[in-house]
């Protein structure tokens, strides 16, 4: 690279982050677009809209309500990746939808859910079930009522037959044009329904209406018996807009029970706007120590990374902004993890560049073989935590979609940055002529081996007690009447209880004031605050209580903080993370990690490698879970985000060590045993492992001292687990592939 090239892109890198930061900060235009500001905020952090039904039929089966429940929250995912759907009492259904402040317009959109049919358009006696209407909204409208139509046997399908309905483009046949249609699929008694209403249909050219929400939505002919499940709604001049509407019509009314609205309002975040203040900063510190980290310890290639790690920073919240996304403490967790991978990428490629200047390369060679080497372990373990994010994104609802396209999207900037802008920023300053090889990293002699595979039995030793005294303590737990792990009501369910007061209070000052009182009086350890817009009234959020706490609840609202008895009302809420959403992430976990076995094994060509990647991987699930349940940390929604987080972080450091294995192996000498080799890739990447646990660490670290208690709830474990990540990665992973590649290698004969 010339030294005008060289000029020109450290002036571009400049102009690069000077607009970014004015984007960040600032915004374009009237409305700040791309401001961090404008970002939208998950329930927890913003609040949204809470909407209540209240099933028609009076005691729904727990199978229905379950179905229901799993269904909604699949519908309200197009409104936001966060929003939850949790059962009140034995009726009634909550959906928490963050992000959004106009009640009215979700309760248009989501209609009134468990009410479509298809109907015949001729009775048995041969009358019409509709007409043509032109006063009617879609151009027809029902001669009959539901009832009759019920009795009469015209209602061929309900909603509960219907499996998925989507907008689609399609190539019209005859003009090839582009054209929106609706795709129907029906579940399997609902493909025979379904075939033998087109059938008929067809044999005697009449159309099907679909009936939803009191009017006919649409009403298409049918040009074929359709016998397949399969079926497309065309409709000339459909906008994808109509397309789209029509299809969410159909997805809504498709569950098992009728729901009525019972009752919506304009809810307040969870943890509310001090808790924000100090997150954002405790983000800023933490990203300055760690820039400041890489420049002490890597000088310019050091200030290098930290330029590139900004320019990461600011694509991530510009791009939160360009796609929409919601962010909540789970989405805050696949960040962190993006900017550890980032610093991870950096540290390996200078890592690198510092052996081979110790070696007595030029610098212009060494940063050229710097990064070539380092290139294979940052595609390997980046690839490995982009393939768990889209198996989460794919299997996953909820909190756990929202951590995927957040951990997809900072993985894929962390490589962009690392590997692109960072060579750019480091070429530049090479080109415009600092060449001196003392600003490229303090270079030192070799490091001596050190024996980790002669220590292995203490290592596994150590990590066999602490595994199996998480297993103990819970076993402990649950014998003395406790649960195994400090579930919250997040996992168990609980008391909503609304109270309105006299004047308006803040989450901090209901905090402060509040909940104090509420946990002396009735002795449950964890309290969520959450206030409801434009009004005196605050939602507590608690363990179930039973009869005599709710009574010491009244009594202290009234004696301490003159609240009317009459304004104080309870309902049993059941867990927002529901047993469908539990086993979701489950079946997620468990394919992504067959999936990362797979790659590992195709790029490595042993499964060996990729058998105790996976045994490491468990190890820590299973060591931050034995934290847990030791120190009693309250195991909630970001309990899954937390340990999705240990996934990807413990995969990423396991590729790097066995990436330097097989390189070594591939230049072993004759007379070199397998136990130097692997004490020796230990050894080199040591630097790395210790690095970046420690870059990671800091950021969650800062997170925690300057968090409020669900932040600080968050961030322990993860604390926990990066340690554990970075022990196993250099302690039991080596060893474990070391022992299987000589106990389980096939003899010669």
């Amino acid at each position: 690279m010339k030294k005008s090239k060289g000029i020109i892109y450290l002036i571009l890198v400049a102009i690069v982050i000077g607009l970014l930061g004015y984007t960040s900060i600032v915004g374009f235009g009237n409305d700040s677009r791309g401001a961090a500001k404008n970002i939208k905020l998950g329930l927890d952090l913003e609040g949204g809209v809470s909407i209540t039904y209240e099933t028609v039929a009076k005691a729904p089966s727990a199978t229905d309500m379950s179905d229901t429940i799993y269904k909604l929250q699949q519908r309200v995912d197009q409104y936001s990746t966060e929003a939850t759907v949790n059962q009140e009492g034995d009726n009634r259904i909550t959906i928490e939808i963050p992000g959004v402040t106009d009640a009215n317009v979700i309760l248009e959109e989501l209609g009134n859910p468990g009410t479509l049919y298809f109907v015949s358009e001729k009775g048995s006696d041969g009358t019409a079930n509709y007409q043509a209407d032109a006063s009617a909204e879609n151009g027809y409208s029902l001669t009959k009522t539901i009832d009759e139509l019920q009795e009469d046997g015209s209602l061929l399908l309900s909603g509960t037959d219907v499996s998925s309905a989507a907008a689609k483009t399609q190539t019209d046949s005859t003009t090839q044009k582009k054209q929106y249609v609706v795709s129907l699929s029906f579940t399997n008694d609902g493909t025979q329904k379904f075939a033998d209403a087109t059938t008929d249909a067809y044999q005697a050219g009449e159309s099907i209406a679909i009936y939803y929400d009191g009017n006919l939505i649409s009403v298409p002919s049918v040009n074929a018996a359709i016998t397949d499940g399969q079926a497309i709604i065309e409709s000339a001049g459909m906008t994808y807009e109509e397309a789209e509407t029509l299809a969410s019509q159909i997805r809504i009314g498709g569950l098992n029970l009728e729901l009525n609205e019972l009752r919506s309002n304009v809810v307040g975040a969870q943890l509310g706007q001090a808790a924000i203040v100090s997150s954002i900063k405790a983000g800023v510190i933490g990203l300055g120590i760690v820039c400041l980290f890489m420049i002490w310890v890597y000088l310019l290639p050091g200030l290098a990374a930290s330029l590139a790690l900004i320019i990461y920073t600011g694509l991530m919240l510009v791009s939160l902004n360009a796609f929409d996304l919601t962010l909540t403490l789970p989405g805050i967790a696949g960040i962190i993890l993006g900017i550890g991978m980032a610093v991870d990428a950096n540290v390996i490629i200078f890592a690198r560049v510092r052996e081979e200047l110790t070696a007595g390369k030029t610098v212009k060679t060494a940063l050229k073989a710097g990064f070539h080497k380092a290139l294979s372990a940052i595609l390997d373990g980046n690839i490995t935590t982009l393939i768990a994010a889209a198996v989460l994104y794919w299997l996953g609802t909820g909190s756990v979609k929202g951590f995927a396209i957040t951990l997809g999207m900072g993985i894929l900037l962390s490589m962009f940055t690392a590997l692109f802008v960072t060579r750019i920023i480091i070429y530049s300053m090479y080109a415009v002529g600092i060449h001196s090889t003392k600003v490229y990293g303090r270079s030192k002699q070799v490091r001596e081996p050190i024996g980790f595979l002669a220590k292995g039995k203490w290592f596994f030793g150590i990590s066999i007690v602490v595994v199996a005294a998480g297993f103990i303590v819970m076993g402990v737990n649950q014998a003395n009447g406790t649960s195994m792990l400090n579930y919250s009501l997040e996992f168990e369910g609980g008391t909503s209880t609304n109270v309105t007061f006299d004047k308006n209070y803040t989450i901090e000052e209901a905090e402060k004031k509040i909940v104090p009182v509420i946990k002396d009086v009735t002795g449950v350890k964890s309290v969520q605050v959450q206030p409801v817009q434009d009004s005196n009234a605050i939602i507590f959020k608690t363990t179930t209580m039973d009869n005599d706490q709710r009574t010491s609840f009244d009594e202290a609202m009234v004696s301490k903080l003159d609240v009317d008895s009459s304004k104080i009302t309870y309902e049993n809420i059941s867990s927002t993370v529901s047993s469908e959403m539990r086993s979701d992430a489950v079946l997620a976990v468990i394919v992504a990690t067959i999936c990362m076995l797979i790659y590992i094994f195709l790029r490595f060509k042993d499964i060996r490698f990729a058998g105790s990647a996976v045994i490491a991987l468990i190890h820590d699930v299973l060591v931050v879970l034995a934290f847990y349940a030791v120190a009693r940390v309250s195991v909630g929604n970001t309990f899954i985000a937390c340990m999705l987080t240990l996934v990807g972080y413990s995969i990423n450091a396991t590729i790097v060590i066995f990436d330097r294995i097989r390189e070594e192996l591939g230049a072993k000498k004759r007379s070199e045993d397998l136990e130097s080799i692997v004490n020796r890739s230990i050894t080199r990447t040591l630097t790395r492992s210790i690095y970046t646990t420690f870059t990671t660490f800091i950021m969650v670290a800062v997170l925690y001292i300057m968090g409020v208690t669900s932040i600080r709830e968050f961030a322990l474990p993860l604390m926990v687990g990066f340690i554990c990540g970075g022990y196993s990665s250099v302690c039991i992973t080596g060893a474990l592939w070391y022992v299987m590649k000589t106990k389980l290698v096939s003899k010669k004969r």
